[in-house]
């Protein structure tokens, strides 16, 4: 019989080069069953929370973070597209650095990727020099002559069959992801899409079947980056500690304080600080999503 004691690995903070901004934690327009996030039973009146975070709290946070070195600004929810205030909130944010917009794609259609496109054109040489690489892991192009922050965006599927996608995600999703997809790429947007690898598929597999899609439904894919990452909450067994996880570069922002990362948002396992004036460097990997990100050994969150 082993006397050895467990003890759960701690990851410093590394460099802050993603600040993600918990738009809300509840409030959706979808139900994905594959979701990390717990909605409760009654639909009808999760639906309806309206917990979402303050503009003068994130103008508090950009101002708390103006020394470190963000490369990008992740808007997330639940659903950050529903927040009422969402346009002033990415207008603010894309005068410090680059945004990404991790959405469910529901309100990406042709009209709102447009007015998307002419928000990010208002900005003029505000924090990125063209040629420059972003955490992003994509080249910034030069979207107009005067250059500017971009805006990205992460979308995501699980499978590259519509009906085994929506099985875990919600009806219509895969559509909409696609035309989401299809349409940022007209209105030269970089875009992220990310496999949630649920059914543990081959990752050749994956990349070869969506490039097919992607000529299918002529889309230019050189401006799609694809991940694969693979959410399993089986057991909490860390293989090893990660070279790269989301709390080595990054934290969350949240009405209710600072943490870890989004898969810790609003748990007390994951809390680093009130605000970002003082908060922990370090954050002890004890929970079931700390040993999925160690598996996978790489950003769940974050692009790169």
């Amino acid at each position: 019989m082993s006397n050895s004691i467990y003890t759960a690995p701690v990851y410093k903070l590394v460099d802050f080069n993603n600040l993600f901004i918990e738009l809300t934690a509840k409030n959706c327009n979808q139900r994905c069953s594959s979701c990390y996030i717990e909605f409760g039973n009654n639909f009808g009146i999760t639906k309806q929370v309206k917990d979402f975070i303050s503009v003068d709290k994130i103008k508090e946070a950009i101002e708390d973070t103006k020394n470190e070195n963000l490369y990008c600004i992740y808007l997330t929810g639940a659903e950050p597209m529903t927040h009422p205030d969402f346009n002033t909130i990415l207008r603010l944010c894309l005068k410090r650095c680059n945004v990404c917009i991790c959405t469910n794609a529901s309100f990406l259609n042709e009209k709102k990727i447009r007015f998307l496109k002419k928000v990010e054109e208002e900005g003029v040489n505000i924090g990125v020099k063209i040629g420059t690489t972003t955490s992003c892991g994509t080249d910034i192009k030069q979207q107009d002559k005067n250059g500017g922050n971009q805006i990205f965006f992460k979308l995501s599927v699980t499978h590259y069959n519509e009906l085994e996608s929506d099985k875990a995600k919600y009806r219509g999703n895969f559509r909409q992801t696609i035309y989401a997809l299809k349409t940022l790429s007209r209105y030269n947007f970089n875009s992220v899409l990310s496999v949630q690898n649920y059914y543990k598929l081959n990752e050749d597999e994956i990349f070869e079947n969506f490039n097919r899609i992607f000529k299918e439904q002529d889309i230019t894919n050189t401006d799609i980056q694809i991940t694969v990452s693979h959410p399993s909450f089986e057991d909490d067994n860390f293989s090893k500690p990660s070279k790269k996880t989301d709390c080595m570069y990054g934290r969350i922002l949240c009405q209710n304080g600072v943490y870890a990362c989004p898969f810790l948002a609003n748990d007390y396992r994951g809390r680093s600080g009130s605000s970002f004036k003082d908060f922990s460097k370090n954050i002890t990997a004890e929970t079931d999503f700390c040993a999925t990100c160690s598996k996978n050994n790489n950003y769940m969150f974050a692009i790169g």
